[in-house]
């Protein structure tokens, strides 16, 4: 499966599928945008899938499954060394 293929496949499901690019891709140092950015995320019925995108393809900028980069970042460290992205963020 391709990238492009894996975001078709659960985009459309995505709570910020109409929100305006800009709210998911905050100013890093405006913490209120930030968490603007993560409250779209809530509730979000394909938040694993878009985390799983996001490691995958190296996104470093933005909130996506939920996460900061920074979060990513550290999330993304630990499953290059062998540990599975669903045992340190499960499901749901």
């Amino acid at each position: 499966m391709t990238a492009l293929t894996d975001i078709e496949s659960w985009k459309a499901y995505a709570a910020c599928r109409d929100t305006e690019t800009s709210t998911m891709f905050p100013a890093p140092g405006d913490p209120n945008a930030i968490r603007v950015a993560l409250d779209v995320c809530k509730g979000c019925t394909v938040r694993f899938d878009c985390l799983r995108h996001a490691i995958d393809n190296d996104e470093a900028h933005g909130v996506w499954g939920g996460t900061t980069a920074r979060q990513r970042f550290r999330i993304a460290t630990r499953v290059r060394a062998g540990n599975p992205l669903e045992l340190l963020v499960p499901r749901g």
